[in-house]
């Protein structure tokens, strides 16, 4: 019995995750995806960097599209959502863009570094579930990530929605890199280990 009700929890996980990507792709933000773009290149050509943070479950989404977004041409740097408010936020200047991540929009750390680092002039993206939230309205761009079920019995672990999140920060990388006209050479110059650099390598020596 155990197993079974395991299976069928399992299952039924994914089948959720299944149909909340679909409804994902259906109203996925161009508009706002490309607001967010040009924030941040904006943000470039002044000489300004692009910082990520979010509290909780977020923090690591927000650590992974640092690390995506630097390696595919878009410099990015975590900002510790709560150690920014004792003393972090100095990493962020008055032409640089913070992006925020929060499923309710609500959470009470990430207010007072999203106040923090505002009061340093910087320009605010949020991504969340909830297009109200206190974070959407303080956001110079929201882009929602809405996921209403986590795929779980309690749904309330955070399984779905830092799906929703991940992908839209991951379309939002994507249309940076296009943005960029990242080429081969250049990923394989910042990411010359591993095996994703030695493919790239081998590719080269065959002329691909």
């Amino acid at each position: 019995m155990g197993k079974s009700q395991e299976v069928k929890a399992i299952t039924n996980f994914f089948e959720i995750i299944e149909e909340e990507v679909k409804q994902l792709k259906k109203q996925l933000p161009f508009n706002e995806l490309n607001l967010a773009k040009q924030l941040i290149l904006d943000a470039e050509r002044s000489h300004g960097r692009l910082h990520i943070t979010g509290i909780g479950k977020p923090s690591y989404v927000a650590a992974y599209s640092a690390s995506l977004f630097s390696s595919t041409g878009t410099p990015s740097y975590l900002l510790d959502g709560t150690e920014a408010i004792h003393g972090s936020s100095g990493q962020v200047k008055k032409q640089d863009v913070v992006l925020a991540i929060s499923n309710s929009g609500e959470t009470a750390e990430l207010k007072k570094t999203v106040q923090t680092v505002k009061k340093n002039g910087s320009a605010m993206i949020g991504v969340g579930g909830d297009p109200h939230s206190w974070l959407a309205k303080e956001s110079d761009v929201f882009l929602v990530a809405y996921a209403p079920f986590e795929g779980d019995d309690l749904n309330k672990p955070p399984r779905a929605s830092i799906i929703a999140e991940i992908l839209i920060l991951q379309a939002l990388s994507v249309s940076l890199q296009v943005e960029q006209h990242l080429t081969a050479a250049q990923y394989l110059q910042w990411h010359p280990g591993g095996s994703l650099g030695k493919a790239i390598f081998e590719e080269q020596k065959k002329g691909v």
